[in-house]
Formats: structure tokens, C-alpha cells, sequence
């Protein structure tokens, strides 16, 4: 029997290539146990010593998360099902990025290195795009590069859209206060940047990605004392968002 919250028989299969053996030593317990016990803490919220006891020693299970997410098992079965949706035609490579604030619990005190909440948008928003990369399922390197940017005005700055000018297309509004400064220019102001109204209609796509992530207690109310392990547990929920969405 399946529950709710645990892995399906397909997830189960995307997953078993990706995880390390172990070579010596005692034989380790069932791996989809401890990854279900590892979905269930994400879905639920709960901290690691509250698991239950089905799916074994709640330290085994912390311990497994913490290997895996040192070693981006989470990442590599993302990759792997964005791989295989690319090559389905499932993307199509429209990039809408945003920010979302999580409140770290009391027990999650430590080096926020994702984005602290009092960096800048802009500032953040080159890296993350950077880190875009899409293998593919046959030869050829990943794909990294987005056919256009879908962003809100905490994006509208020169120097952002210089950075998308080479790297891709941007539907960006302009700020109000950047309207009139450059109608304040006269014609040394230069031309509005282009915008496509129908296409800033779906920027509404990421605010519901959001919303589906945050449907993970443990990342709407995080605990995870480390960066590693909180993008580890966003990772392996998003994984599960594309396995059941295909």
C-alpha cells in the first residue's frame, strides 16, 4: 500500500540509479523506507526525531538526507526528469523568476548563503539564472540559456537588462519612477524597453510554483539548520512536483 506521502512505483525508478551504494560496512536499510521517511518530514513539517517509527531510525533517515544532499542526489534526479521532459518538448524554455521569503525557525540559525532577505532582487537574479542547466538525454552539452525572461518590476534596472541583453529575450515592465526619468530626457532618454503584455500574463506561473512548494510544511515553516539541507529539501519536493505532473 502507497500512502499519500511516499514515493510511487515510477518515482521510486527515477530514483534508484541515483543513489549511492554502499561498499563496505553493514548492510544499510531499504533505501525507498528511508526516502519516504525523508518525503514525509518535508511534507509534513515535522522535525527528524518526530518520524515515524515505519520508516526506521529517524537518525538514519537525517543522516541519508544529509549524505545526499551533500552529494546533490536531489539535484541530479531533478536534472534527470527535466532532461527527459525536454527531450519530450514538455519545456519551452520560457524563464519566469521571482522572490518568495521562507522564515527560518529558531533551530535553523546558521550562514543563509541561498539569499538573505535583505538582498536585492537584482542582485540575486544573474546567479540564478546562471545556475539554469538542463542535460541532455543523448550527447550534446546541457542547455542553460532560456528563450526569454519573464520578470516583475523589482527586476527593471539598466544594468539587469544589460545582462539579459546578451544572454536572452526579457518581458520586464518598467518602474514608474524610471518612466519619468527617461521621458524627463527627452530624446537623450532612449526608447521605452520593449514589453509584451500577453506574455507578462503568465508570470503568474511562478507565484503558483511557489504555492505548490509551500504545500511542503517543511519548507513553508523551515527547520533545516543549513542552506545545503533546505535547497535539498526544495530540490527533492520539486522533483516530486515534475514526476506527478507528467
Amino acid at each position: 500500500m502507497i500512502r499519500r506521502h511516499e514515493l510511487t512505483d515510477h518515482e521510486r525508478e527515477l530514483l534508484a540509479p541515483l543513489i549511492p551504494r554502499a561498499v563496505t560496512g553493514r548492510p544499510r536499510a531499504e533505501d525507498p523506507k528511508i526516502i519516504n521517511g525523508m518525503v514525509y518530514k518535508i511534507r509534513m513539517g515535522i522535525s527528524w526525531r518526530d518520524l515515524p517509527t515505519r520508516y526506521g531510525p529517524w537518525k538514519t533517515v537525517y543522516t541519508r538526507f544529509r549524505r545526499y544532499a551533500l552529494d546533490g542526489v536531489c539535484t541530479r534526479a531533478l536534472q534527470q526528469i527535466q532532461a527527459q521532459a525536454d527531450e519530450a518538448g514538455d519545456i519551452d524554455w520560457l524563464v519566469q523568476i521571482d522572490s518568495t521569503i521562507v522564515r527560518a525557525h529558531q533551530h535553523a540559525a546558521s550562514t543563509i548563503l541561498i539569499t538573505p532577505g535583505q538582498r536585492h532582487d537584482n542582485v540575486c537574479a544573474p546567479p540564478l539564472l546562471e545556475r539554469i542547466r538542463v542535460p541532455r538525454t543523448g550527447l550534446g552539452r546541457p542547455r542553460c540559456r532560456p528563450d526569454r525572461v519573464i520578470a516583475d518590476t523589482a527586476y527593471s534596472s539598466r544594468g539587469f537588462r544589460a545582462y539579459l541583453a546578451a544572454a536572452a529575450s526579457h518581458t520586464i515592465p518598467e518602474k514608474t519612477d524610471q518612466q519619468r526619468h527617461r521621458l524627463g530626457r527627452g530624446r537623450h532618454g532612449g526608447r521605452p524597453p520593449e514589453f509584451d503584455r500577453e506574455t507578462y500574463r503568465r508570470r503568474n506561473t511562478v507565484e503558483r510554483c511557489f504555492n505548490r512548494l509551500k504545500g511542503f510544511c517543511g519548507l513553508a515553516t523551515r527547520y533545516n539548520k543549513t542552506a545545503v539541507s533546505y535547497e535539498a529539501a526544495v530540490t527533492l519536493a520539486s522533483f516530486l512536483l515534475w514526476a506527478r505532473s507528467v
